[in-house]
């Protein structure tokens, strides 16, 4: 018999699966009144959103293409998006839920983990518990307007084809001194819909010490902030142009360095786009390095 704390948790899971349960249903039920959303098997304007991962019916590999008109045809949602760092202000934005998507694109029913792959091979994660905390959107419009009309990032980049946002952002977790962080990607160019398990079967902690409560605590850091930009094989963010591997062997080698790197990078590198973790303490630091040192061969102590 469950007593105590054990019988909490389980209360809690039966809770958690019957909301998505529950939420998935909706969905569902929007998608029958919507109809279906056509798929086009090439490109026909800069602003289609490419297509892939789980696809019903098609093959794994295979990409499709969704248009921009055909997207606003779906059920959307608009609000003032405050505190999205992409903007210097609270905005009006419009768009589609991106936990609705996998079932309005048609993926298949175990792929509900979403992707946002940008042009410069930045990779946004949302996994379910994400977007059932913070409910973001596929922004189609911003103050009306679409794409070509939007605001210049503060590089002067066009912030489309498509962009993530949110219409405000609480953390729903913290490991350490790493808080939950808002996924707000732009320049989005392709959505994967995958299985979660899959996406982060590589970077699961591995070895004896895996389960141990520091290299858990540097798994959900790495699997939230490092994994947008440093890839492990073919999942992860490419941008970096940094390995996994790579991470855990510079973690490894000089943990004075790693440990700079990651809470001020342009003191190591002036010319590198990571951004700075100034939060994190040693306490946060050691985590990841054990996290990371079986990446390296060396077994996490």
């Amino acid at each position: 018999m469950l007593q105590g704390r054990a019988f909490k948790v389980w209360i809690q899971t039966v809770v958690a699966v019957s909301v998505l349960l529950a939420g998935g249903a909706l969905r569902a039920q929007k998608v029958a009144a919507t109809g279906p959303v056509k798929l086009y098997p090439a490109r026909s304007s800069p602003t289609d959103l490419e297509i892939g991962g789980d696809l019903a019916g098609m093959k794994r590999g295979e990409t499709r293409f969704v248009r921009y008109r055909d997207l606003l045809r779906l059920p959307q949602r608009s609000f003032t998006a405050v505190g999205d760092s992409n903007f210097a202000g609270p905005v009006p934005v419009s768009g589609i839920a991106l936990a609705d998507l996998p079932i309005l694109l048609g993926a298949e029913p175990e792929a509900r983990m979403v992707t946002a792959l940008s042009g410069d091979r930045y990779k946004a994660n949302y996994p379910p518990e994400y977007l059932q905390a913070h409910d973001p959107i596929l922004v189609l419009r911003i103050q009306g307007r679409p794409p070509a009309g939007w605001p210049r990032s503060r590089d002067g980049a066009a912030m489309g084809p498509y962009m993530i946002t949110h219409a405000s952002f609480t953390p729903a977790f913290h490991a350490l001194a790493h808080a939950d962080e808002p996924q707000v990607p732009w320049g989005v160019v392709r959505l994967d819909f995958r299985r979660e398990a899959e996406v982060f079967a590589g970077i699961a902690p591995t070895g004896p010490a895996g389960s141990g409560r520091a290299v858990q605590l540097g798994f959900t850091i790495a699997r939230q902030n490092c994994f947008r930009c440093h890839n492990q094989g073919a999942e992860g963010g490419m941008k970096s142009g940094i390995s996994w591997e790579g991470m855990a062997k510079a973690a490894v080698a000089n943990r004075q360095r790693f440990d700079r790197y990651v809470t001020d990078p342009r003191s190591v590198n002036p010319s590198t786009s990571m951004p700075a973790n100034p939060a994190y303490d040693a306490t946060t630091l050691a985590a990841l390095r054990a996290y990371f040192r079986p990446f390296a061969g060396t077994p996490a102590k």
